[in-house]
């Protein structure tokens, strides 16, 4: 009779592949099932009433967004990987959006971007399991196709999600990227952490567009990450002004955060600023040509709004500034820019500034 074979210790695996992930620069590694009923009840019910915007790809994927076997068949459970990214050398994000004259990037974007980088690393971590227990079925995901990410890691024992709809953790508050290892094996799942949030509403009454609408609850059309991110066309006019300096996302609801106080800076230089963006002048910005634009955005999050809601977004910034004769210059020095949507927001840039001047 053939020998059997050995059966496979699935608790130390997974204490394995949890160090694996710390030697791979992952902060914390959790494990959950696949059971997200309560999420998709609240994402049905969210892109029901449109909050989604024009994000049309969030309904394309149906229900196998919150459906992980539909999505990558025979998947049991999800590997939930954090990576912590507030770059502590970076100018005070405060003082940043206190001056007018600068332009506000939100942290996550000041160095490379973290897609490619957490998904070799989550490749590279399941490479480790196969050399450990043979071939096994397995799909990597950062961002990058329909995942609730943020359910799974709290499943997952990562966080919680909270009011401001982010995910929180204690250690490590909510600077942080979430990638994902769908698999096969059935390893011991993770408890969930517990909601820390109690009566705090910080994150309700700091958001300048009130995009955050109950807690827990975040309407992406009136978020500025979505307006300057996300959105392709006109950005609305009643969040323009409260846009302020804001040119690529908002992070006012995790700067004023508490838990943020537990912030870990990121240990990996690939997250710190590039270019100076962190503090940047707005008018150089805007007199970057598309070529500059391409170069200096290049392995870069921002890259991917391009040049013309670039233009766009800081048109609107250049709106809020305090009136002075080099940002009216670079404002009419793009009045004839050959993009509509260009022309547009800079014609309202001119008009805002030249109302405050009277009054």
């Amino acid at each position: 009779m053939p020998a059997s074979e050995p059966t496979l210790d699935l608790s130390a695996l997974a204490q394995r592949i949890r160090a694996w992930g710390g030697e791979l620069g992952f902060q914390h590694l959790g494990i959950t099932d696949t059971d997200l009923g309560q999420a998709e009840a609240r994402l049905l019910q969210w892109l029901a009433d449109g909050r989604h915007g024009d994000m049309a790809y969030m309904e394309r994927h149906g229900r196998r967004r919150s459906r992980p076997a539909e999505l990558v068949d025979g998947t049991l459970r999800v590997i939930s990987a954090r990576m912590d990214y507030w770059p502590s050398p970076a100018a005070d994000a405060w003082r940043v959006l206190g001056d007018s004259r600068r332009a506000y990037v939100s942290r996550y974007a000041l160095g490379r971007d973290y897609h490619k980088l957490m998904r070799k690393r989550l490749q590279r971590l399941a490479e480790r399991i196969a050399a450990d227990t043979g071939p096994f079925g397995y799909r990597v995901f950062v961002d990058s196709a329909p995942v609730l990410e943020k359910p799974l890691a709290e499943k997952a024992g990562l966080g919680w999600i909270g009011k401001h709809t982010n995910l929180l953790s204690r250690q490590a508050g909510s600077w942080f990227f979430l990638g994902e290892l769908y698999t096969d094996l059935a390893l011991p799942v993770d408890a969930p952490a517990g909601s820390h949030c109690g009566t705090c509403s910080a994150c309700m009454d700091v958001c300048p567009t009130g995009a955050i609408v109950a807690p827990y609850e975040l309407d992406a059309r009136r978020c500025i990450s979505y307006l300057t991110i996300e959105l392709r066309g006109p950005i609305p006019l009643e969040f323009r002004t409260a846009i302020g300096n804001r040119i690529y996302g908002c992070d006012d609801c995790q700067l004023v955060c508490p838990w943020n106080r537990f912030a870990q800076a990121a240990p990996d230089t690939d997250f710190l600023p590039r270019h100076d963006l962190d503090a940047a002048n707005l008018v150089d910005l805007f007199a970057w040509s598309e070529d500059e634009f391409l170069q200096r955005t290049e392995g870069s999050p921002i890259r991917r709004i391009g040049y013309q809601c670039w233009l766009r977004n800081i048109a609107v910034a250049l709106g809020n500034a305090e009136p002075d004769p080099e940002v009216l210059a670079a404002l009419q020095a793009r009045v004839q820019h050959p993009s509509a949507l260009v022309r547009e927001h800079v014609g309202w840039a001119l008009e805002n500034l030249a109302q405050r001047t009277k009054t």
